[in-house]
């Protein structure tokens, strides 16, 4: 890697650093200001006192990835609620509807009760405010829709995105986060006082093209999948795919093609670099080449609505069209690099997004090892070449991104080389009919023919991802995979590559080092997840409890005939805890868990009078006199999940407060947890 710039490696890292540092341990701004100043102090004067030396000092060095420390943090903490002065969470008053004036920022895919938008807080009641919040619109006969830029003035009660209540599902609360979204709004279009259009952004402008591009293709005779497939592959918009077309692609390890992002970029990027090539024989015809291809693909990202990914993506590969254009002795790892420092320097939470985690890994992963995998071996024949080359960079690619695969979505599709080996040519030929489609179609002059055409290679396509998915001995479901596991995972992946590069004892002992560290969270994890713990899941009108004994689940339900493997909340508990065995059985009037008695109430409210009992559990709205209860039990805590009624629930809780007796309800404060 001869002109790797491995100071603008180390800096991108210590960036990140500071940015995973300021989203975990969030602190005062103010202090990582100080913290940045007496860094560039320090970096002022070792560069002052070494800078008639070859090699600057140690302390600069230090110095430097201090202040890029401090960069990474005050970029990510500046951006927080609590510290931007005009920020709407300064202005909420609980439980209280108030006035909001709002602009829409972003159209998400709706529910099955609600148009779901990201919007701008401009004013809340009367104040100019900043910051973004989730709107829900709920559905009616009106069927209300707004797009990007449209300015709604609402009255409303602003709330905090709530928290799982059962344990290991996903957090949606922290995943609008990333988004720099901390409430939502849920309205009815009659609580919506006036709406308007606003003023035009680019985003917003780029939505209304992109819609009105999609209403072109519905006049046209593709077909509906076929349509929205080519929305997916050249538009970036996902909403129209059927549901069982989108599970297969993602059972057969293609889902990466359903959403534009680098792997469509780069295709893109090739095959204009290709198409251009002639003009590499004019002079300067290498910088109007590199020119024309930036501009084109800005183009393709205006037309695919300017998401975030496509964004990312178009950003990262014109820096590799710039750095191509000025002609100067550069590496594709340092330009990536570049790409990715620029872009966390603009958005800081970009870094928390999962496609801006797998696209710079499988790129990096890319350019790293693929030109050795693929130096291995030199075949003659031209179409051996091309398999060759597509087997080398899909290999490479998924070595970066198995561990984060796993992490993120408990699965791993065993078919991925096969897969790729016959849908990454066809996707080239796709996009690029995709495009040309498109094109006819927004001037009314789409022939049939094309038509005929594109439809049948994407029915030929869709056939072949639903074959590869039906091919169940071959998808691993269900793979519990840590962070811990993910970040060990990476270091011995690392340390095996660069020992693979150029052997030497110091690295041998590096990679032993990592397999050890692996092993060891392996162990420790282990014996973790063989303990004991008894759950009370959180279910509406519902009973469920749940007993693990190492890698065995004993569940009691209600309706035992159910199969509650793979329902809510079951199956992401099943597959963090690492559970192989599960059975089930009727609910028990006592459990004994870890010599706590635990007394379990249903509707008719029986229970004896003369053992004490350590946790009471009421189910299904039990009919009885809690003080008498508590006089003649004397429990130590009581438990309502979420069969009961809330009403019986609130007198519940009045009665415990009084009694200072603690009272835990799995609605509000989520599954209870005994270990």
């Amino acid at each position: 890697m001869k002109f790797i710039n491995y100071t603008v490696v180390k800096l991108s890292i210590f960036l990140t650093l500071g940015i995973i540092v300021a989203h975990y341990f969030p602190f005062s701004p103010s202090v990582i200001f100080f913290i940045a100043i007496g860094s560039f102090a320090l970096l002022l004067v070792s560069w002052f006192t070494s800078k008639r030396q070859l090699q600057p000092s140690v302390f600069f060095g230090i110095s430097a990835y201090c202040c890029f420390f401090c960069i990474g943090a005050l970029n990510y903490s500046l951006r927080l609620p609590e510290f931007q002065p005009n920020h709407y969470a300064k202005t909420i008053v609980v439980n209280t509807p108030q006035t909001l004036q709002l602009k829409i920022k972003e159209v998400l895919k709706p529910d099955l009760f609600n148009q779901k938008y990201i919007a701008q807080v401009a004013v809340l009641d009367g104040k100019k405010t900043s910051g973004r919040v989730l709107l829900n619109v709920q559905k009616d006969s009106s069927n209300v829709r707004f797009t990007i830029d449209d300015i709604l003035l609402v009255v409303s009660e602003v709330v905090e995105v709530p928290e799982p209540l059962n344990p290991y599902q996903f957090n949606y609360s922290n995943y609008l986060k990333t988004l720099d979204v901390h409430h939502q709004l849920r309205i009815a279009s009659g609580d919506i006082i006036t709406s308007l259009s606003g003023i035009w952004t680019l985003r917003g402008l780029a939505e209304t093209f992109r819609s009105q591009l999609i209403e072109k293709l519905q006049e046209t005779k593709l077909k509906t999948d076929e349509r929205a497939i080519v929305q997916a592959l050249v538009l970036g918009y996902r909403n129209d795919i059927d549901k069982e077309v989108y599970e297969a692609y993602a059972a057969a390890g293609a889902i990466h093609i359903l959403a534009v992002s680098g792997l469509h970029v780069g295709i893109l990027y090739v095959l204009l670099s290709g198409l251009l090539g002639p003009l590499n024989r004019f002079r300067r015809g290498a910088l109007f080449k590199s020119l024309f291809i930036l501009c084109l693909l800005w183009c393709f990202a205006l037309v695919a609505g300017l998401s975030p990914s496509v964004v990312r993506a178009v950003t990262m590969f014109s820096f590799f069209s710039i750095a191509k254009a000025s002609r100067r002795p550069t590496n594709s790892i340092n330009t990536l690099f570049l790409s990715y420092f620029t872009l966390l320097l603009i958005t800081p939470h970009w870094l928390f997004h999962v496609g801006f985690q797998l696209s710079y890994l499988a790129v990096f992963f890319i350019l790293w090892i693929q030109p050795k995998l693929y130096q291995m071996y030199f075949p003659k024949n031209y179409l051996l070449k091309k398999v060759w080359s597509i087997f080398t960079v899909t290999m490479a690619a998924q070595l970066g991104i198995v561990p984060l695969s796993l992490y993120y979505f408990h699965q791993f599709p065993g078919l991925f080389l096969l897969t790729n080996l016959v849908v990454l040519p066809l996707l080239g030929l796709l996009l690029m009919g995709g495009i040309v489609v498109v094109v006819l179609a927004a001037f009314n002059i789409l022939p049939e023919a094309i038509t005929t055409s594109f439809n049948f290679l994407v029915e030929l396509l869709n056939r072949f991802i639903g074959w590869i998915a039906q091919q169940e001995a071959f998808l691993f479901e269900d793979i519990s995979f840590s962070e811990a596991r993910v970040i060990t995972s990476y270091l011995v992946i690392t340390s095996l590559l660069l020992m693979w590069k150029k052997f030497s004892p110091r690295r041998l002992i590096y990679n032993l080092l990592c397999l050890g560290l692996f092993f060891g969270v392996l162990l420790f994890e282990k014996k973790h997840y063989s303990q004991q713990q008894l759950v009370v899941f959180q279910k509406n009108r519902q009973t469920l409890l749940g007993y693990k004994n190492g890698e065995s689940l004993l569940l009691f339900g209600s309706d035992t005939t159910s199969n509650q493997k793979n329902k809510y909340p079951i199956k992401s508990y099943l597959v963090a805890q690492h559970i192989t065995q599960i059975s089930e059985t009727a609910i028990p009037l006592y459990l004994r868990f870890k010599n706590k008695k635990i007394l379990i109430l249903d509707s008719l409210g029986v229970y004896p009078t003369s053992e004490p009992i350590d946790i009471v559990v009421f189910t299904k709205s039990p009919k009885l006199h809690l003080d008498r209860l508590l006089d003649s039990l004397q429990p130590d805590l009581i438990v309502a999940d979420g069969s009961n009624y809330p009403s019986y629930v609130s007198r519940w809780r009045t009665t415990c407060e009084k009694r200072k007796l603690p009272f835990h309800h799995t609605g509000s404060k989520g599954a209870f947890v005994l270990e």
